[in-house]
């Protein structure tokens, strides 16, 4: 990784996060970060790109010293380097990702030996405690093109009770489901697809809830979004 540009791209690839989701949350277009990728990001964009991504601005820059600001640098006191990999940063958090169980009493089970680090300010300043967040695997496109088949979400279980129009992981009758949600009157949910052309609005009363096991499993607070789909070749 010769490049900030380099960095930055490999960071986000160990983040799970798109080119196009980061440009959002930057609130600059894709290209803007294609351009970073291509020519290094821009010294004005340096400090809080590293602090976001919880990292050392000196090391996004240039590649030296620590990555992490927590790593010590081992620089200057004449000592060897400690030996083995270096030590996560005390900035990342490790989040459990779990996927929909083919069978059983629970609709979630663990993905052995996956987990995805986020930053640990990023949950700091969306009050979530890391033992309450999870991710899970989209599956399907009822949610496209807004989430595509295949990306990662983090959840927030302690976040149940619904706000109207926000995205919320569910269980429905043994399935996992990820759907917009809606107050209804008298204790009812109206659920909503990103795709609701394949996919229309379906209401439920407190009493379908109940009968057909219902439950919010918490609010989706981050994504990835991988697109999956290639244009063809063009013709020779």
């Amino acid at each position: 990784m010769n490049t900030s540009g380099d960095r930055l791209r490999t960071l986000l690839r160990e983040c799970h996060l798109s080119a196009t989701d980061f440009a959002a949350n930057r609130r600059v277009t894709p290209q803007h970060v294609n351009n970073w990728f291509k020519r290094g990001i821009p010294m004005a964009r340096l400090d809080e790109v590293a602090e976001l991504l919880s990292v050392s601005p000196r090391w996004l820059r240039t590649g030296e010293g620590p990555k992490h600001p927590t790593e010590p640098a081992n620089e200057g006191d004449g000592g060897e380097p400690t030996p083995g990999p270096a030590p996560a940063s005390l900035a990342d958090v490790e989040i459990q990702v779990f996927q929909q169980a083919e069978a059983g009493q629970h609709v979630l089970s663990e993905v052995a030996g996956r987990k995805i680090r986020l930053p640990r300010h990023t949950l700091d300043e969306l009050n979530i405690h890391p033992k309450d967040a999870m991710c899970l695997s989209m599956n399907g496109n009822s949610m496209a093109d807004r989430l595509h088949n295949g990306s990662l979400l983090g959840i927030d279980r302690n976040t149940t009770q619904v706000i109207d129009g926000e995205m919320y992981a569910l269980e429905h009758g043994g399935l996992l489901r990820i759907r917009y949600l809606y107050r209804l009157p008298n204790g009812g949910l109206r659920l909503r697809s990103h795709n609701n052309h394949e996919y229309p609005d379906e209401s439920f009363n407190a009493e379908q809830i109940h009968q057909q096991g219902i439950r919010v499993l918490g609010w989706v607070f981050w994504w990835s979004t991988l697109n999956q789909r290639k244009n063809p070749p063009a013709a020779s």
